[in-house]
C-alpha cells in the first residue's frame, strides 16, 4: 500500500510504499476513500505543533469502508461505510462516559501524536501526526472506537468533513458555548472551521452572527453560511470597536476563535461582553498567553478550550448527517477542490494559500 510521508518539516510529502499492522483485538482496518486537508495537517508538516519524530504520516479527516475487523469487534462489519474521527466513542463505563462526556474518556484519551502502525520500505517505523489515526494513506488501522457508521448513500467526499472541521466549529457553538436564541456571536476566522461555527450559530438562533476575517472572499462565504454581519479586520480601523458597535456597545456574548495566534486571540477576547465566553479552537505550537491579566476576568468573562467541539461522535455525527440530508447543514459548499491522492503536495500548497475552505484527497 502507499502513503504520504513527511520526511522533513517544511518539505514536500513523499509517496512511499509501506506495510500496515493488521487489526488487533478491538481494532478495524479502513480502506480510505476520501481525506480532507485540515490546517492542523499543515501546522504539523511545518513543525509548528511540536517536533514530532520523523518520518511521520498525517491526515485525520477520513471517510472510507471497513476492510477488515479484529477479534471482538461488533459495531461494524467489512463493507460498512464509516467516518474515522479523532474523538472516540469512549469506554462507556468511566465517570466521564457516564455523564455524557465520552470525548474526555481517560481510557481513550485524545492524542496529538503517537508511534504509528506503518513501516516503510526502508524499514522505518513511522509516527502519526494525528495520534491513533492516519488519513494520507490507502488503508488505516485504528480502534473501532474511532469509527462512526454512516448511511450507504452519504457521499464520502463530504462525509470526511464531519471527522474534524465541521464538528470542531458546529460543536463549539452547540456543545461548548451552548448558544441560545438571541445570543450574539462573533466568529474570528472564516475558514473551514469558522464557517461551521457560523452555521452552528445560525442553527441555534443566534443574532447577530458576526464573521471576522482578513479575506473578503471568506467573509462573502460566511454570509452564505448565516453571518448577519461581517468585519474585515485588515481594512477596518478598529475591528473590536466595530463588533461592539454591532452589539449595541456590549460586545458579543460568545466569541469563537477559529484561527491560531495569540495576538488574534487577544483581539477576539476584547470583542467579548462583560460576561461573555471566548472559545478557543485555533491553535499552533509554543503559544503562551502572557498578554492576559487576571483582573480582566473579574467581571465574569470566560475563556474556554474546545477539543473537537466536545463531540460525542456516534450521537452528534449521525445528527449532522441527518441535517445535511434534509438541507439544513451546508457541506457541499465547504469543498473547494478535489485532488487525486498522488497530488497531495499540490493540494497542501493550495490549502496554504488561505483561500481554500477544504481541499479533499480522493483515493
Amino acid at each position: 500500500m502507499k502513503g504520504a510521508v513527511c520526511v522533513e518539516f517544511g518539505k514536500p510529502w513523499e509517496i512511499q510504499e509501506m506495510e500496515l499492522d493488521k487489526p488487533a483485538r478491538g481494532e478495524v482496518m479502513v480502506k480510505v476513500a476520501a481525506c480532507a486537508i485540515c490546517h492542523s495537517d499543515i501546522h504539523s508538516a511545518q513543525g509548528e505543533h511540536s517536533l514530532i519524530p520523523l518520518p511521520a504520516v498525517g491526515g485525520h479527516e477520513i471517510a472510507g469502508y471497513i476492510a477488515e475487523i479484529g477479534e471482538g469487534v461488533t459495531y461494524v462489519k467489512p463493507g460498512d461505510p464509516v467516518i474515522v474521527s479523532i474523538p472516540q466513542h469512549g469506554c462507556g463505563h468511566c465517570y466521564y462516559c457516564l455523564i455524557g462526556q465520552g470525548y474526555n474518556c481517560p481510557n481513550f484519551p485524545l492524542k496529538l501524536a503517537a508511534p504509528g502502525r506503518y513501516t516503510n520500505n526502508k524499514g522505518q517505523r513511522l509516527w502519526q501526526f494525528a495520534g491513533d489515526i492516519a488519513g494520507f494513506v490507502e488503508y488505516t488501522t485504528c480502534s473501532e472506537n474511532h469509527v462512526v457508521k454512516i448511511p450507504q448513500n452519504m457521499p464520502l467526499d463530504r462525509a470526511c468533513l464531519l471527522a474534524c472541521g465541521v464538528i470542531s466549529g458546529f460543536g463549539a457553538i452547540v456543545n461548548r458555548a451552548k448558544v441560545k436564541p438571541f445570543d450574539s456571536v462573533a466568529v474570528v476566522g472564516a475558514g473551514g472551521v469558522g464557517l461551521n461555527a457560523v452555521q452552528g450559530a445560525r442553527f441555534s438562533g443566534a443574532h447577530p452572527v458576526i464573521a471576522v476575517d482578513v479575506m473578503e472572499g471568506k467573509l462573502e462565504m460566511a454570509r452564505k453560511f448565516g453571518a448577519t454581519h461581517t468585519v474585515n479586520s485588515r481594512t477596518e480601523k478598529d475591528a473590536v470597536q466595530k463588533v461592539k458597535e454591532i452589539t449595541d456597545g456590549r460586545g458579543a456574548d460568545v466569541i469563537i476563535v477559529a484561527v491560531a495566534g495569540i495576538e488574534i486571540l487577544r483581539q477576539a477576547f476584547n470583542m467579548s461582553s462583560r460576561n461573555g465566553m471566548t472559545v478557543v479552537i485555533g491553535h499552533a505550537g509554543r503559544e503562551w498567553m502572557s498578554t492576559f491579566d487576571a483582573t480582566e476576568f473579574v467581571g465574569g468573562k470566560i475563556m474556554s478550550g474546545s477539543a473537537m467541539g466536545a463531540t460525542r461522535p456516534r450521537l452528534d455525527i449521525p445528527r449532522l448527517i441527518d441535517l445535511y440530508q434534509h438541507g439544513r447543514l451546508k457541506l457541499d459548499e465547504l469543498v473547494s477542490r478535489r485532488y487525486p491522492f498522488a497530488q497531495i503536495n499540490q493540494a497542501m500548497d493550495d490549502s496554504m494559500k488561505g483561500d481554500a475552505l477544504r481541499n479533499v484527497l480522493i483515493f
